[in-house]
Parts: C-alpha cells; structure tokens; sequence
C-alpha cells in the first residue's frame, strides 16, 4: 500500500468545497493545520479566525476554500472514509476466502489508526481522534437531508457497502447485512470514545480492542445465522 497511495488522489465531493485545497500550498496547510487544532481544542471552539492566525494567514483566505467550519469538517470526514476506503481495497486485494476478507476488513475499520507517512499533510492518527469524537457532527444537523442528496456522505456510505457486500458473500441469507456493517462502522467509533472516557461501560481497554469486540460479534452472529 505504501507504494500505490502516493499516486492516488483522495476523492471528496467538489459541492463540499469553495476551492480544492488539494490544489495550492495555502490548501493543504488549512487540511494539515485544521486538523492538528481541532483535535488540540475540540470542534466546537475552533474557529477560522484561530486557524488563521495559527498559519498566519488572513481569515478570509480561508473562505476561499470553504463557506464555514462545518464545511470544512464534511471536507475532513470525507478525507478520512475516503482513505479507508483505498484501505479496505488494498487490504482485501487478492484474499478469496469471503470469511477471511470480511474479517480483514473488520479489522481496518475497527482498529486502531496509524499515521500514514505517504500523506505528508494529513495525520490520519489524529485524523482518526477527531472522528471519533467528531464525526456525528456531520450529519446530526438540520440540512442533513439536503446534503445527503448532495453527495456529501456518499464516501462513507460506500465504505458500509463494502462491508455489507462481504457480510453477504459469507451469509448470503443473512438479512440486516447494511444494518450490520453500519453498526460495525459507527460502532466502532463509540468503542474507542469509551475507551478512553467511560471505560466502565465498555470492555474494551488497553487488551482488547473494538476490532476484537466486532470480529467476536459478527463471527457469532453469521455462525449461528448459518445454523
């Protein structure tokens, strides 16, 4: 994967963004620097005044790339499901066990982020943190309707289809596999927000991870669906 990555452009939906900040220096930086403050002090303070005094640029330079902060969290978001998505491609490439594909992909939607060194101004390690503690934020809104039918969720969407389809070529009998796949994925953020801030309330810990919770899961739940 470290030799494809580099020469793959991430895709995220041009109706998300004023201009492509892939495009320019003062572009990337937003995206590197944005993500960097928000997990530094949450979604809800952070502000286009504060990024641009962080990156020494005029707040209205930023509006050239994005209409508002929310704007901008969709743009990351989708950065983030777009990536895993190559992830999942790559990372099932050539298995034709359908159990072990499913469990592969399990896996790299449920564990623990790395920071992938091929993507110079995105730390997907941190990236990951401000998903799990921000991503509902994206669509528990008023215009979710609206953007859903925009496309702005169509990344994540595909990332659940994915799944689903490889729930299906283990059980093709199984009936909620889309319901299934997203409990896995959204789930999976919850598990990893317990973790580390109600730790009372989950099992998972520093031992067991909710990759090893969801592969438990699904293992039993297509198993006994079998039988």
């Amino acid at each position: 994967m470290q030799s494809i990555l580099p020469n793959l452009k991430i895709q995220v939906n041009e109706k998300i963004y004023v201009k492509d900040p892939e495009t320019s220096v003062l572009g990337r930086n937003i995206i590197k620097e944005s993500i960097l403050l928000i997990d530094e002090i949450g979604f809800d303070d952070f502000t286009f005044k504060k990024l641009g005094e962080r990156i020494g640029s005029n707040e209205s330079s930023l509006y050239r790339y994005f209409e508002n902060k929310h704007k901008l969290l969709i743009y990351l978001s989708s950065w983030y499901w777009s990536w895993m998505e190559y992830r999942l491609i790559l990372g099932t490439a050539n298995m034709e066990d359908p159990c072990q594909k499913l469990k592969r992909a399990i896996t790299i939607v449920t564990e623990k982020v790395e920071d992938d060194q091929t993507t110079e101004h995105v730390n997907e390690s941190v990236l990951n943190r401000i998903i799990i503690a921000e991503f509902s934020k994206t669509f528990l809104t008023k215009e979710v309707d609206e953007e859903n039918r925009e496309g702005f969720f169509i990344i994540y969407k595909r990332v659940i289809k994915r799944i689903a389809e490889y729930i299906k070529e283990v059980n093709p009998q199984y009936p909620f596999a889309e319901s299934l796949a997203s409990t896995v994925t959204q789930g999976a953020l919850h598990q990893h927000f317990l973790k580390d801030h109600f730790t009372t309330i989950t099992n998972c810990n520093v031992t067991t991870t909710p990759a090893d919770f969801y592969l438990h899961l699904v293992t039993r739940i297509l198993n006994e669906e079998k039988q």
